[in-house]
């Protein structure tokens, strides 16, 4: 029987919700691996809504699980709901949403509290020792929440425009974690916590580059489950 996991998102968009072309490739490999994936999101209210033709706020409010369902094709469940016992791994794909609406590492960094709800189903799979993939800035998540924790963001310096996140790093250190620099198609492993993490949009890299990196992590999440 093919591996059942849970995929958690944050919205819709990479402004001020999951982003698209990561959880596609997510779901992607997980069919392509014949895993069966559950989607979850949180049914909160967004932090904002993003126009993300200009980039800035607008005056709209907007649900993290009815925006989700534009990704899930309508099959999404309330993350309250997540039962760990019926799963077998957790990914949770990035987008300025994980920093904005299942936590608030946007406008706290390192001092940031995690979503209760995404605090506990991080907190069930770890006890259950089974396995967490996460991509782009989701690793922040696990950084907040499991101290000494091994992780990547990609680089943790700047390089022609290559990294422009690079200081979340620094930020992942000074809580305590270790950082592992990776290029984009590559993914780290903590094999005692059995996190998977990979860079994804972190780098300014071509589409098929972060694919590569998503789908190495999503093959590693179902190898360790």
């Amino acid at each position: 029987m093919g591996k059942r996991v849970a995929v958690v998102l944050a919205g819709c968009g990479v402004f001020d919700g999951s982003e698209i072309h990561e959880a596609s490739a997510v779901l992607v490999q997980l069919s392509r691996d014949g895993a069966e994936a559950e989607l979850y999101a949180p049914d909160v209210d967004q932090m904002h809504v993003v126009d993300h033709m200009k980039g800035q706020p607008t005056k709209e409010k907007r649900n993290v699980l009815v925006e989700s369902a534009r990704i899930a094709r309508g099959n999404i469940k309330d993350l309250a709901k997540l039962d760990v016992k019926g799963l077998d791994a957790l990914i949770i794909p990035g987008g300025f949403g994980v920093a904005k609406n299942l936590s608030t590492w946007a406008t706290q960094g390192k001092s940031c509290i995690v979503c209760k709800e995404v605090e506990d189903v991080l907190k069930a799979f770890h006890a259950a020792k089974k396995p967490i993939g996460l991509c782009c800035i989701s690793p922040v998540l696990a950084a907040k929440i499991f101290p000494g924790c091994e992780l990547t963001v990609g680089h943790d310096t700047e390089c022609d425009g290559r990294w422009p996140y690079a200081s979340t790093a620094e930020a992942l250190r000074e809580l305590g974690c270790k950082h592992i620099n990776k290029q984009v198609s590559e993914i780290h492993v903590d094999v005692q916590n059995r996190l998977v993490t990979t860079s994804a949009f972190m780098c300014n890299a071509p589409i098929h580059q972060v694919h590569d990196g998503i789908g190495k992590m999503v093959q590693e999440v179902l190898r360790l489950a």
